[in-house]
């Protein structure tokens, strides 16, 4: 059996925009050609949130390109998912948004060791434009450290 490419994908923008307060994994409902797009890599997560309807958690703006091979059986890329969670942590989520006034965006789209799409998504405070300048002078001081030390090693 051959070794499986390791899928990763990012929401970059989501750090920058929001502080994660929280993270939770979840399960995502898929179609077949759905799944072969992201096991191709095919996939953007920029600009995802997460929004209640009836008490089910659904994601919008996850971007899964159609699948190459699809015939007229092919999804629709920018179709909003249903996330799967437990009941408790669905109650925790949705308490947390109703009561601070926080949203919840996605962070990452994996496959798990068994093959299965995953996506974190993160309970989060968006940040102002102060903030977002405090936060790239970290980022590039942290930067400029590390280069020093391997420099220096």
């Amino acid at each position: 059996m051959s070794e499986q490419k390791k899928i990763n994908i990012k929401n970059k923008r989501a750090t920058f925009d929001y502080e994660i307060l929280e993270e939770w994994t979840a399960g995502v409902v898929l179609y077949g050609t759905e799944i072969k797009s992201i096991r191709a890599g095919k996939a953007s997560m920029v600009d995802s949130f997460c929004y209640f309807e009836k008490g089910e958690l659904w994601i919008r703006g996850v971007n899964i390109a159609e699948y190459g091979w699809g015939t007229c059986n092919n999804h629709t890329p920018k179709r909003d998912r249903k996330l799967l969670l437990t009941g408790r942590e669905l109650m925790k989520i949705e308490r947390a948004t109703k009561d601070k006034g926080l949203t919840i965006v996605g962070l990452r789209l994996f496959l798990n060791d068994r093959g299965l799409a995953k996506i974190v998504i993160g309970l989060a405070r968006g940040r102002k434009a102060y903030d977002k300048r405090e936060y790239l002078k970290e980022n590039d001081a942290r930067r400029e450290m590390d280069k020093a030390m391997k420099h220096y090693k």
